[in-house]
């Protein structure tokens, strides 16, 4: 009987498509927008995971970072909270401490700044400029397109040397070959003697692409930065050895260099690579949830069209209903044809935002150079979502359908 019922309702609402194709298109729209949007967001923001994950990997897997205190967001120099006031700044004697220890293989005080870079009147945008050393590469992976690193003479003399992203130094130069030349960041003069390509990231803000990096002491004469935020020591823990024992090491060597008794609190803070991706998972899933709420609008649209027009069908057809339990159909059969119809509506409104949901995945996918596409669990959530959507928006009007008086169905004209 169940089964009769759900095969009868199913071809009680494609008639109901076929006779109404403008007022069933109109009504599924918002399903298929919704569904569509969700699986849309869904693919992006399984890209960004997968974009970040691969980024990350292409560094050195044993690397961390020491900061003075670390916020998620920018602390204001000029007012900083007492808990960061009391704490010493990094400098090269904490690096040197570190890198004494037996798990670690390398540590040195980096610094970022923010500055232009100019060649002969072209210029970047401001971007993210690394002081840094000879473990620039690893650290942050990529590839040496050209030239070279920075050599032991160079960062211990203070070289006025610069290694160029590669995309910007494209830019700047057009067809000149730019090893050799001279350009301006911050003002100053470098001669270029690399150029380097980052790991492929899609979405790295532009506004906040590394486009440069210059030995770490001409950086720190050179360019305005924040002891808190801008100013931290790179670390690279020996091959073989957990990121948590080196973060171990590193931690004796400088409480000891700062002498902090047992019991006190540590006067700086570590980064690793799995807390920057807890941090992206909670921003791309509030973006998820962002948009997964902003696509239930388009959801709640087409419900409450299916629900209109469920209404529209069930004064039609009074005289159908009033015939039907005339012959013998009891209330419970009527309100579960009422409701499969409307599931019915909206699952074909899913099934098309599914189709239209995994195209536009693909689109954004090859624009964008995804290694992600659209997860199967998208595509079974919008799924249920929409039969959801018709039962929860067809349970008003085929409870109308249901507690119709048989005899008063029947007078209808």
């Amino acid at each position: 009987m169940l089964l009769r019922n759900l095969g009868e309702g199913f071809t009680v609402a494609l008639d109901t498509l076929r006779a109404n194709k403008t007022r069933s298109f109109l009504t599924i729209l918002g399903v298929v927008i919704g569904v569509s949007t969700v699986m849309l967001m869904a693919s992006i923001v399984g890209g960004v995971k997968t974009q970040i994950f691969n980024a990350l990997n292409a560094a050195s897997p044993n690397a961390f970072y020491v900061m003075r205190f670390f916020s998620q967001s920018p602390l204001n120099p000029d007012n900083l909270p007492y808990e960061v006031r009391i704490r010493p700044v990094l400098d090269e004697d904490d690096a040197r401490a570190i890198a004494q220890e037996e798990n670690i293989r390398h540590a040195g005080l980096w610094l970022q700044s923010f500055n232009r870079i100019e060649y002969q009147g072209a210029s970047s945008q401001a971007v993210l400029i690394y002081g840094a050393d000879d473990s620039y590469l690893e650290i942050n992976g990529g590839t040496m397109l050209a030239g070279r690193l920075f050599t032991q003479g160079e960062l211990s003399g203070s070289a006025d040397v610069a290694i160029l992203e590669v995309e910007l130094s494209r830019r700047i130069f057009g067809r000149i070959e730019p090893i050799g030349e001279t350009v301006r960041i911050g003002g100053k003069p470098f001669r270029v003697i690399g150029l380097w390509q980052p790991p492929d990231n899609a979405f790295q803000p532009p506004g906040f692409s590394i486009g440069a990096a210059v030995p770490y002491k001409v950086a720190k004469s050179a360019f305005r930065y924040s002891d808190t935020n801008d100013l931290f020591i790179v670390v690279l823990g020996r091959n073989g050895i957990s990121v948590d024992d080196a973060k171990d090491q590193a931690t004796v060597a400088l409480r000891k260099k700062r002498g902090l008794r047992p019991g006190m609190p540590n006067s700086f803070d570590f980064i690793t690579q799995d807390q920057i991706l807890d941090t992206m998972n909670a921003l791309t899933s509030v973006f998820f949830l962002v948009m997964t709420a902003i696509s239930s609008v388009a959801l709640l649209v087409g419900g409450i069209g299916v629900m209109a027009i469920m209404m529209v069908s069930v004064t039609d057809r009074t005289r159908e209903i009033g015939l039907r339990m005339a012959v013998g159909a009891t209330r419970r059969e009527i309100l579960w044809q009422f409701l499969v119809e409307a599931a019915t509506l909206t699952l074909i409104g899913g099934l098309i935002g599914i189709l239209f949901g995994l195209t536009m995945g693909e689109v954004v996918k090859r624009m964008l150079a995804l290694q992600s596409g659209v997860p199967l669990w998208s595509a079974v959530l919008a799924t249920i979502v929409s039969i959801g959507i018709g039962l929860a928006f067809g349970l008003l009007p085929a409870n109308r359908a249901s507690r119709m008086d048989p005899v008063e169905a029947l007078r209808h004209e």
